[in-house]
């Protein structure tokens, strides 16, 4: 009996500590394309986000510096471009166009690909 209570907990508590990150989308976004990170996501990581999340200098915890770091952080990423839920980026503001912000958003949607 205490064995059975005791896997029953174990597995009660692996199943509910194991999140999955939130997707940011309402509904899919309107892609034209597949969006490239090298060639799209990164500039405009780079014109607008690097200033503050490089390396060494990774302002609120975000280092933006790469793929790794861009794809883990992605949804705060837009979320702060969208400020929906996150404080709104770039400092300062204003608000990146929303083609930027959709674009980001396709990237997300597809998958974050490394391209």
């Amino acid at each position: 009996m205490t064995r059975l209570l005791f896997i029953t907990l174990c597995s009660v508590f692996l199943a509910t500590s194991c999140t999955k990150e939130k997707t940011p989308f309402t509904q899919a976004p309107n892609c034209n394309g597949t969006v490239s990170f090298a060639n799209d996501v990164l500039p405009v990581i780079q014109q607008n986000c690097t200033g503050c999340h490089d390396v060494g200098n990774g302002a609120g915890g975000y280092e933006l510096s790469n793929y790794a770091n861009v794809s883990a952080h992605a949804n705060a990423v837009l979320g702060s471009m969208r400020n929906s839920g996150y404080q709104l980026m770039p400092m300062g503001g204003p608000a990146l166009p929303d083609s930027t912000i959709q674009l980001i958003e396709c990237w997300i949607y597809q998958g974050k690909l490394d391209n």
